[in-house]
């Protein structure tokens, strides 16, 4: 009878310092790109306010992101991650130390809110947002889990 052994998903946590924007854009990509194929979470070593404009960058690609919330990496203490992707260079060097086999991956990306402090355009600001969504969409579609 050839039963079929089911997979276990990879747990993946990604972080960022906000957790504001891009590591929710990737969790939101994760979900949706490879949701079959792993569970995600994302969390910040300092969390801030979940960005609007990540929010509605996300929804023009058809990624709704309007339910997450910023938290905190301790706010996630009783799941055994097997993988944890930093994507900002602050988080990679504030990184806590997991317990285990958990696979560390570190690949940073622009912050878009500190690009875009000094510009006034909207439609620029927008541009530089959705240059780093499609930027984190590439990596999820490319990562090796």
């Amino acid at each position: 009878m050839g039963w079929k052994k089911a997979l276990r998903k990879k747990k993946i946590l990604v972080l960022c310092t906000g957790n504001a924007c891009r590591s929710q854009m990737a969790e939101g990509w994760f979900r949706f790109l490879r949701g079959e194929e792993c569970e995600v979470w994302s969390a910040g070593i300092h969390p801030d306010e979940l960005d609007p404009r990540a929010v509605l960058v996300m929804k023009e690609a058809g990624v709704d992101i309007s339910h997450h919330h910023s938290k905190h990496i301790d706010e996630l203490p009783d799941i055994d991650f097997d993988m944890v992707i930093t994507v900002c260079d602050a988080a990679r060097e504030d990184c806590p130390i997991f317990p285990g086999r958990v696979k560390q991956f570190h690949q940073s990306f622009e912050n878009p809110p500190v690009v875009t402090k000094n510009l006034k355009d909207e439609d620029e600001i927008l541009r530089v947002y959705r240059q780093v969504r499609d930027d984190i969409k590439h990596f999820v579609e490319t990562f090796i889990l």
